[in-house]
């Protein structure tokens, strides 16, 4: 059996479909001028929420609010991660 990486579900054929719309629509040479836009609008979307999260990580420690409690749970969600993998890398066959 053959398993094919997917993203987000779409196979490369749906991709590569979009990718030749794009290309018809808005031109090989606007392509690269397309993907800088996006890569600044991800990274100010990204610094936004970074801000957003040390602003309120910063009121909650002036008002004598807990945090550490976020700590703890992922703390506990990656030991059952590794609890996880360990299971499943003994299952695991590769064909």
């Amino acid at each position: 059996m053959i398993q094919l990486a997917t993203f987000l579900f779409i196979s490369g054929a749906e991709i590569a479909f979009v990718l030749f719309i794009v290309i018809m629509v808005f031109g090989a040479d606007k392509l690269p001028e397309i993907a800088r836009g996006l890569g600044k609008g991800m990274r100010t979307l990204k610094d936004a929420t970074n801000d957003i999260k040390h602003e309120i990580t910063k009121t909650a420690d002036s008002h004598g609010i807990d945090t550490s409690i976020t700590k703890d749970v992922k703390d506990e969600l990656n030991k059952v991660k590794d609890e996880l993998k360990d299971f499943t890398g003994s299952v695991k066959r590769d064909l």
